[in-house]
């Protein structure tokens, strides 16, 4: 089979380019977490881009987008809905809340409190929201990007482990070179790009792409080396709690759509070894004497990839 890029997956990608500038792999780690029905947390400072990404993905896929800017004040119901009395048909209707779309931008989930913060994991956990004792399915393809500043902690309520591990993916935005802020800059002294945008594939063309990366080959081989390194973070010395049976198959389906988008029909190594730090690093709680030595869990990931064998040969069945 080829190896060059998905033809639909490259439009995505170059319609993309054309609002962010140098941020072409976050672009592709965002479309493989959607590929994969997954959620992605995106952790970086204010200003690097990371509202205008999930603008640029959602024009991209014709896409309806809907924005939750979370604060200490916002209640469940202002994300998943509520049922109103109307005294005309004397019954309650219910009024669907912004988690009701196809693409949500969860903006600063950490500064609401944990009971909102449910509302919506209960959505990307169960693609369904109840709402006084009615369950109502969500649309179809339904991916939330959230966002969190990880420098500023006052007055925010940061994410259990428990809940982090709901997001298929963790990344960074991080700051752009010289070269490409300058272009950022050119970008911005005309009418910005995402005013003109126009969608190069559209919703039921996505969920066709979604089904054939399922067909992605995953040789036994490499689940095996996928679940010795899930092992190996659960028996290292500095980890408190590893990657749990849930991360294990996030990196396969990942892996899967990563495959999927590069043109191939099969999962090597080394797209397990690039997604497993995006993958395991928010699944793992480390030691409270491994975090007073500075270390992190990227650290442990790096290590784990560095002990575990690779698998260089299909096994034999």
């Amino acid at each position: 089979m080829s190896t060059q890029i998905n033809p639909a997956i490259e439009r995505i990608l170059d319609n993309i380019d054309k609002v962010m500038t140098g941020k072409r792999d976050v672009a592709e780690l965002s479309l493989v977490a959607l590929l994969s029905g997954g959620h992605v947390l995106l952790e970086d400072v204010p200003g690097v881009g990371k509202t205008m990404m999930v603008r640029a993905l959602a024009k991209s896929i014709s896409a309806e987008l809907r924005r939750i800017q979370f604060t200490p004040d916002l209640l469940p119901s202002d994300v998943t809905g509520v049922s109103i009395y109307n005294p005309k048909e004397m019954e309650f209707e219910f009024r669907p809340g912004p988690i009701m779309g196809n693409i949500i931008l969860a903006d600063e989930i950490n500064r609401t409190s944990p009971k909102t913060q449910s509302a919506l994991l209960e959505g990307m956990e169960e693609n369904s929201v109840t709402v006084d004792g009615v369950t109502h399915k969500l649309e179809k393809p339904f991916f939330v990007m959230a966002t969190q500043n990880p420098i500023e902690y006052e007055g925010t309520y940061p994410l259990p482990e428990a809940q982090l591990d709901r997001f298929l993916l963790k990344m960074k935005m991080g700051y752009p070179t010289v070269h490409e802020e300058i272009e950022v800059l050119n970008r911005a002294q005309k009418v910005p790009p995402i005013e003109d945008l126009e969608p190069v594939v559209d919703l039921l063309e996505l969920q066709k792409l979604q089904k054939e990366m399922m067909d992605v080959y995953v040789d036994p081989s490499i689940r095996r080396y996928i679940v010795n390194l899930t092992t190996e973070t659960r028996s290292h010395p500095k980890v408190y709690l590893g990657v749990s049976p849930r991360g294990s198959i996030a990196l396969m389906k990942t892996a899967q759509a990563l495959a999927f988008s590069r043109g191939r029909d099969y999962v090597l190594p080394d797209d397990i070894q690039y997604l497993a730090p995006f993958v395991f690093s928010h699944r793992i709680i480390l030691k409270s004497e491994s975090r007073y030595e500075g270390l992190s869990t990227e650290d442990i990931v790096t290590e784990v990839l560095a002990s575990v064998p690779v698998p260089i040969q299909r096994l034999v069945k």
